[in-house]
């Protein structure tokens, strides 16, 4: 066993591997991949920057501490995640893969896994408190509230440990006939596995919706107000943005699984498929924003506070000095004589 492990340190390890699953080994910076490289970090950013505004507006408002909207926070958490890890794994890859130990390439394979991991888990954890709060009629209170974090939690240890098989030895080193074309270092069964795990549970959700939406088109459809509806068809949309974006990696991913080594070429173009993929995390934010009004107040806030300091900014750089508006005298103020209510003055004096 500790022969076995010696292995993860071994920075020739990586090449041996690639080297035989891939037919041909090309890990030169050409223009192209290095404009690919940048675009999808700025894409990545994009996704963090996005996600976090989300966070940032379901803690500060009150009237988003409901279950639904911290389970939406939890969904925006994995897909921050999820972008900072693909920044990550687009840094280190190229030629810098090469120079990477076994134990490196897990860590950054697996950061990828995990929040894919979570994100399918937040799914899955929606998909049930809508089941909860639609057709069992019941909402999550303050004495469920426990329940709700412990769902989270769950979700995050079930994606570190499925996401962590791999590093903790379930891999293919030493078995180069048992390793993936596309995740060369990963057995093909572990890769079956996760997307195996993956689909059931989407198919799962897509069953529970499928159920949420017979009760409501019931006779007792009445229980279900506006407002939970919207969310409903929310979170629907959000499964089927996933489903969109993850369906071809997944499809590739079971192709790897079917294909000897070396017989599929489109297997060495599966990085066009991951990048596709990662939009998910892109379009998650979108989605709410566009559907919540109070989110998207919520959102916008800073963005507006941002834009109104640039403005003010702005005007005090055209005015060559302070300008102090006309006040009466002081006999006038003590007489209760009102101050001018012009549009100037309210301009000049009133923060909005």
């Amino acid at each position: 066993m500790g022969a076995f492990y010696s292995e993860y340190l071994n920075s020739n390890k990586v090449l041996e591997h690639y080297n035989y699953t891939k037919e041909t080994l090309d890990v030169r910076e050409t223009t192209s991949r290095q404009v690919a490289s940048a675009f999808i970090v700025i894409l990545c950013c994009a996704i963090v920057v996005e996600n976090l505004l989300v966070l940032v507006a379901v803690g500060r408002n009150s009237k988003l501490h409901s279950a639904m909207y911290l389970f939406l926070g939890n969904l925006a958490a994995s897909d921050l995640l999820a972008g900072v890890a693909f920044i990550a794994n687009t840094l280190l890859s190229g030629s810098v893969t090469l120079q990477l130990t076994p134990v490196e390439w897990f860590a950054r394979e697996g950061s990828a896994f995990i929040t894919l991991s979570a994100s399918v888990f937040s799914l899955l954890a929606i998909a049930i408190e809508r089941h909860v709060a639609i057709a069992k009629v019941k909402l999550y209170g303050s004495d469920k509230s426990c329940r709700m974090l412990l769902l989270i939690g769950a979700s995050w240890v079930i994606s570190l440990v499925l996401g962590g098989l791999p590093i903790l030895g379930w891999n293919c080193l030493g078995r180069l006939d048992t390793c993936s074309t596309v995740l060369p270092l990963y057995a093909k069964q572990y890769v079956l596995c996760v997307v195996t795990i993956f689909s059931v549970i989407l198919l799962a959700i897509v069953v529970l919706y499928v159920r949420i939406y017979c009760v409501v088109r019931s006779s007792h459809a009445d229980l279900a107000g506006p407002q939970t509806l919207a969310l409903l068809k929310t979170v629907t949309i959000v499964l089927g943005v996933f489903i969109v974006c993850w369906l071809p990696a997944f499809s590739i991913l079971l192709l790897d699984y079917a294909c000897s080594v070396r017989s599929c070429p489109v297997l060495y173009k599966a990085h066009y498929f991951f990048a596709f993929a990662t939009l998910n995390s892109l379009l998650n934010p979108v989605i709410y924003t566009w559907r919540s009004r109070d989110l998207r107040r919520e959102v916008l806030r800073p963005l507006q506070c941002w834009r109104r300091a640039a403005r003010a900014a702005g005007r005090r750089d055209r005015t060559p000095g302070h300008r102090l508006l006309p006040l009466r005298n002081s006999s006038s103020l003590e007489r209760g004589t009102h101050m001018p209510t012009s549009p100037t003055f309210l301009e000049d004096n009133t923060v909005v």
